[in-house]
């Protein structure tokens, strides 16, 4: 994809921090070091439960005095609210922008100031955030083929894939996907993540599969092999 084969993505939007102490105060909220966001590189996080429950996914990126934050538009408003819970005193202010900024995704570096490759994988291209009369329009054909990749390659999206409030990030394969930083101390949640991944405790994880007799089931299905339950089917895509 160049220019001509970028696309709008509507499932999701943007909130921005401000103020002095934006980083401080998202570090020691999320599982990865916001420290290392920056204009043109992204930091893939989550924000948990302090039970270490997944609760909302976020694509990180730092402009001079701003943190921009790349979110399931559906979840929004929730992550507000709960980052306003835990402002107390901090001198940072949220603001959900996604009605005058939008997302989208790109084959190759699309030269925007807010782009980014995506920090999960190289396979899944760039990512940008712009003022949403700059955006490329939304193509179904495009939208479908990133899906597609998506699923083969077994990446999680938010919570289509983990159950807030349930889901630990190892089983949606965050590990995996440079979704935590197991040095960088501590954050809301960081003891069980941490100790999931040390004594190699996780017991499930997201998968690949493909349906072998016509569409896959709905979200939410028992998956059976052999008389015993096997999963539970995620997102998918078509046959």
């Amino acid at each position: 994809m160049n220019e001509t084969r970028s696309t709008l993505v509507p499932e999701r939007g943007v909130i921005t921090l401000a103020g002095n102490d934006r980083l401080s105060f998202l570090q020691g909220l999320v599982s990865n070091d916001v420290l290392a966001a920056k204009e043109r590189q992204a930091v893939y996080a989550a924000l948990l439960t302090p039970q270490g429950k997944f609760l909302f996914e976020m694509f990180i990126v730092a402009t001079a005095d701003t943190l921009w934050l790349d979110v399931e538009a559906q979840q929004a408003e929730a992550l507000l609210g709960k980052l306003n819970k835990y402002k107390l005193r901090s001198d940072v202010t949220f603001t959900n922008r996604s009605q005058e900024f939008g997302v989208a995704i790109a084959e190759d570096d699309p030269g925007r100031p807010l782009s980014f490759s995506d920090p999960r994988l190289p396979e899944l291209g760039w990512r940008f955030i712009a003022p949403r009369a700059q955006l490329p329009a939304e193509n179904a054909a495009i939208l479908a083929d990133y899906e597609a990749l998506r699923l083969q390659l077994g990446v999680s999206n938010g919570s289509r894939d983990m159950v807030p409030g349930e889901s630990i990030l190892l089983e949606g394969n965050f590990d995996y996907l440079n979704g935590v930083d197991f040095s960088k101390g501590c954050y809301m949640g960081q003891e069980l993540t941490a100790r999931t991944h040390y004594r190699a405790l996780i017991k499930k994880r997201l998968y690949p599969v493909k349906s072998a007799h016509g569409p896959c089931p709905e979200p939410g299905t028992l998956l059976y092999h052999n008389g015993q339950e096997a999963g539970v089917m995620r997102s998918s895509l078509g046959a």
